[in-house]
């Protein structure tokens, strides 16, 4: 179980080990609780199910991400039913949130962004090119809430997207992907994240709605859904494509070092301090994306408490004994 930054302990902090550190005069590195107060916990309100999750960095296209575009894109253009599933934190989420522009379209459908107006309307041709929605399921819903709130998501989509081209916001030679976005059909793919909260009956109502609207879906779980779906052959024989959604490469997690937080100096490979301390993180999170933010997380607070510039692998060990790390 994951444990944040700002919960007490119980149970007096064990000792620390010592670090080299000639700016200190204990001769130890110290730790982001030692100074510094957690952060506070980010307070971001999820707009119509799709407010940016916080903790995580932007995706990158790595070739899982890749892979998920295709898959979600042949999805979609079969209208069948795709199960993606993966590890907690590998990017599943991000991925699926990237494919259906949701951090464009969701203030849109919620009513939060006004559509005819020419307030914030940098991301129109998102909005009019858009034709997936994401949906996550609450922890005790039911078949008949689920089947209105997945209405209402592909509705309000349809709405903002004829409102944008009634009011000339779509005129123009950029249709949306699939044809002329003005259509009756607008929404062509449904998201479901989190698709192990769902029992048999939400489950089968899913099925029925795929069926009665010709929409294509995609499940994203953990591992096993695909087991578990397999009780299920009236929806598991309707599944067409499988992506196993994978933990990031020892190449492509110094890749995303480099590329995401530049400012870490990680991106240098004729450095051996810089090689061995790429090493640590990669041995630490295991290629997963949600440990790796937290760790560099950690990492820019050793790095700024103890006024150093360079990461090497103490200062990786140091953040890593502020961080709880589960099964992965």
């Amino acid at each position: 179980m994951e444990r944040h930054d700002d919960e007490p302990d119980e149970t007096p902090d064990p000792p620390k080990p010592a670090l080299a550190d000639s700016d200190t005069p204990t001769g130890a590195l110290h730790y982001a609780s030692d100074r510094v107060p957690p952060p506070e916990p980010a307070g971001q309100t999820h707009a119509a199910n799709g407010g940016t999750p916080p903790g995580l960095a932007p995706i990158m296209a790595t070739k899982e991400h890749k892979r998920f575009l295709e898959f979600a894109d042949a999805v979609r253009r079969k209208r069948y039913v795709g199960l993606c599933f993966g590890a907690p934190g590998v990017g599943k989420t991000e991925s699926a949130r990237t494919y259906a522009k949701w951090d464009q379209l969701a203030p849109h459908l919620a009513g939060v962004r006004a559509t005819g107006s020419d307030a914030g309307d940098a991301d129109v041709y998102d909005v009019l090119s858009a034709r997936a929605v994401m949906y996550t399921p609450k922890v005790h819903s039911t078949p008949q809430n689920l089947d209105k709130e997945i209405s209402y998501l592909c509705d309000r989509l349809g709405w903002t997207v004829e409102l944008m081209l009634q009011t000339g916001r779509g005129s123009g030679d950029r249709p949306g992907p699939g044809g002329t976005p003005s259509s009756t059909g607008h929404a062509e793919l449904l998201i479901v994240d989190e698709a192990d909260r769902l029992k048999t009956a939400a489950l089968e109502q899913l099925r029925d709605h795929h069926d009665r609207t010709g929409i294509g879906l995609i499940l994203i779980g953990m591992p096993g859904i695909e087991k578990r779906l397999a009780r299920y052959p009236q929806l598991y024989s309707r599944v067409g494509f499988v992506h196993h959604y994978k933990p990031l490469s020892a190449d492509e997690q110094a890749f995303v070092l480099a590329r995401h937080w530049p400012h870490l100096g990680l991106g240098n490979s004729d450095d051996f301090a810089t090689t061995e301390a790429i090493a640590a993180i990669t041995r630490i999170t295991n290629g997963n994306f949600r440990l790796t933010t937290r760790l560099v997380d950690q990492i820019e607070r050793v790095l700024e408490i103890n006024q150093l510039s360079t990461v090497t692998k103490e200062v990786v060990e140091a953040a890593r004994e502020n961080l709880v790390i589960g099964i992965m």
